[in-house]
């Protein structure tokens, strides 16, 4: 298998650096439909992954993160440019020995841990599958020793293979779908939202497992995500995606200090902040794109220096290069310091809370609004507009409006009634 894998996918180019490139997306176009339903999902992305880093691919719902993850795996065909895998393209008509060098080598851990997984097959199925399709073991032995230390390193026990997934947690499945992947030993991992739909303890737990594989094998990982606050700790290298184009690509450390492109501010300044207090005084920065003219200067994707690459016409590139050589970090997240606003002292807060004792000792203590006082005075409205008249006079608020209520929804009965006797007095009259 190792000498069919040299001869068909080569050594991986270097850039000037040096680096490693395992995967290259080179003007990528992808688009669903035909003619004039047509939709354009992915507009000329251009970006490269070194191998054994984490890229990670950020952006909104809808942005076309998943629709690049699927291009990689050959699953969505693309409509113009190429992706290349270890200098090898591997998009568009490839021979069948390649299409499955690649499925061997680039595997994906899918969003939703319960649909990726087939419900009627054991986790023993589940994970040998790709094992059986690509004969990657000696014997039936060598299979079941492959399958057991897996699913031990994924954090399961070798009684779980004889299960099915509707028996295990969602985070368990991610695990069943993880161990799956990597079972195939592949070069490159594409995870789309691998923690989206993970409760948040099971989230650190799950990507500490992708860590640890990723250290232990070489593995590089595409990971797409929307969670700005999980990517940065974990990712080499970001690339921001905002409706299908590419608007800024830089290390995560360079990102977060210098966001240049306004939509990836508008990104970082969405992370919640811990302080509830701070939180409730924090400027939303919104996207607005009609803050660019692209009508005369066209824009181009551009590396400003320090690796850093953004979206943006000559006028606009100046001025992140500009901003980018002063070397002072980009404020994203302001917190406003408005007096109605700020956070109140020790005092303020004291003298709040005595406030909200006094006026809690000073209501009655029989003032319990009970629902009986709506029904006696639904049926007596009368009686019910007089009690209201004292209850409120005495302070018992709640009764007061107990009693109002069911004294006006009395009174409205009645008047129905009285038009629809009348109503029937005149047409037996007629």
């Amino acid at each position: 298998m190792s000498k069919e894998k040299k001869s068909l996918l080569g050594e991986c180019p270097k850039d000037e650096n040096g680096r490693e490139i395992l995967l290259s997306l080179k003007n990528v176009d992808i688009t669903f439909g035909k003619g004039d339903n047509a939709v354009r999902a992915v507009t000329d992305a251009s970006f490269d992954i070194y191998r054994g880093e984490t890229f990670s691919l950020v952006g909104e719902s809808g942005s076309g993160k998943t629709t690049i993850g699927r291009a990689v795996i050959r699953v969505n065909p693309l409509a113009k440019g190429e992706i290349d895998y270890r200098g090898t393209r591997i998009s568009g008509k490839i021979s069948h020995a390649l299409d499955r060098e690649v499925i061997r080598n680039i595997q994906m851990v899918f969003q939703d841990p319960a649909a990726s997984l087939n419900e009627r097959a054991t986790v023993d199925y589940i994970i040998s599958e790709g094992l059986y399709n690509f004969h990657l073991f000696e014997n039936e032995a060598d299979r079941v020793h492959k399958v057991e230390t897996m699913i031990e390193q994924v954090g399961l026990l070798p009684e779980h293979l004889t299960r099915y997934p509707h028996e295990f947690s969602g985070g368990q499945r991610q695990r069943i779908g993880i161990a799956r992947a990597m079972v195939m030993e592949p070069e490159l991992v594409v995870a789309d939202e691998p923690i989206s739909a993970l409760d948040v303890s099971i989230r650190a737990q799950v990507l500490n497992l992708m860590k640890k594989f990723q250290q232990e094998k070489n593995l590089t990982y595409l990971f797409i995500a929307h969670d700005l606050s999980v990517v940065r700790f974990i990712s080499d290298r970001i690339g921001v995606i905002y409706k299908g184009r590419i608007v800024e690509v830089a290390s995560a450390e360079e990102l977060f200090n210098f966001p240049l492109h306004p939509y990836t501010h508008s990104l970082i300044s969405a992370i919640p902040i811990p302080d509830p207090e701070l939180e409730k005084n924090k400027v939303l920065y919104t996207y607005d794109p009609s803050v660019h003219d692209y009508s005369v200067d066209k824009p181009e994707f551009v590396n400003i220096g320090h690796d850093h690459w953004v979206y943006g016409n000559k006028a606009e590139i100046e001025q992140y290069k500009a901003l980018r050589e002063k070397g002072e970090p980009v404020k994203a997240i302001t917190i406003t310091h408005d007096p109605e606003k700020r956070k109140m002292s020790d005092a303020e807060k004291s003298a709040r809370d005595t406030a909200a004792e006094a006026q809690f000792l000073a209501a009655p203590v029989h003032d319990t609004g009970n629902r009986l006082y709506a029904i006696l005075s639904f049926l007596l409205p009368i009686l019910g507009l007089i009690g209201a008249l004292v209850f409120r006079h005495f302070n018992y608020m709640r009764n007061y409006r107990m009693c109002k209520k069911g004294a006006i929804i009395g009174f409205i009965f009645i008047g129905v009634i009285l038009v629809i006797f009348l109503l029937l007095l005149l047409l037996s009259v007629i």
